[in-house]
């Protein structure tokens, strides 16, 4: 009888160890995965601040009067005449 219990009480303190490593690496496997989530949601805000300044410049390089300066001051273009204008119909 008292082999028994002997058997039965190194029984239960083996499942008592088994169930606290499981435990701790459950709640070190969750911490690792919050860190991880923690960085991807730091890089995705990251990155959506830099893809708003990119949409920015978009629009600032895009924006017909600018474009149009550009053309005048680089390319020396000019608006034609209203002579110089030809309507091509078919």
């Amino acid at each position: 009888m008292k082999v028994v219990g002997v058997a039965l009480l190194l029984m239960l303190l083996g499942v008592t160890m088994v169930t606290a490593i499981g435990v701790v690496w459950t709640r070190q496997q969750s911490r690792a995965l919050f860190m991880q989530l923690t960085q991807l949601q730091n890089r995705r805000d990251a990155l959506n601040i830099e893809y708003n300044k990119l949409e920015l410049e978009q629009a600032t390089w895009a924006e017909p009067r600018r474009i149009d300066s550009e053309a005048r001051s680089r390319l020396g273009m000019l608006t034609p005449l209203p002579q110089d204008i030809r309507l091509v119909t078919e």
